[in-house]
């Protein structure tokens, strides 16, 4: 088990928030989002390869769970690890905490599928990048 690795590490921007001050959801699942690709890296899986072998990464399910707010300026940190290697697929968790309070604010999980790009349709996960998941691996909490 790798444990839980940084995904992830902003401040939240005016921009980022809604009429009421905090930040909105639609941004949450964006800084997920960037959180899932740099997992994605971790595993081995750079642009360059991908776009060479025609593959992609394409999310299914997304799941997110808001506990705290997020107000402007406040800095946050995303962290995330692998719950499950499939055949085609993989499941990570992220976590999102304010830096300032060290308080989770919120909790992700999201089902990425491994896809060819030319067929468009899934296909099974390159061996290395499996091996790159799995070093990735995070025990239940």
């Amino acid at each position: 088990m790798g444990g839980w690795i940084e995904t992830h590490r902003n401040v939240v921007t005016a921009w980022d928030c809604d009429h009421q001050g905090h930040m909105n959801t639609v941004r949450y699942y964006e800084k997920f989002d960037v959180a899932g690709w740099h997992m994605i890296q971790r595993s081995g899986a750079r642009r360059e390869r991908l776009d060479a072998e025609g593959i992609g990464f394409v999310d299914v399910r997304m799941e997110l769970d808001f506990i705290g707010e997020m107000m402007a300026n406040d800095p946050f940190l995303i962290e995330s690890g692998v719950e499950r290697i499939g055949d085609t697929s993989f499941t990570f968790r992220s976590r999102m905490a304010n830096v300032n309070t060290g308080g989770i604010v919120a909790r992700g999980r999201c089902s990425t599928v491994c896809f060819d790009l030319a067929k468009r349709e899934k296909k099974p996960l390159p061996d290395d990048i499996r091996a790159g998941l799995r070093a990735l691996l995070i025990a239940d909490d």
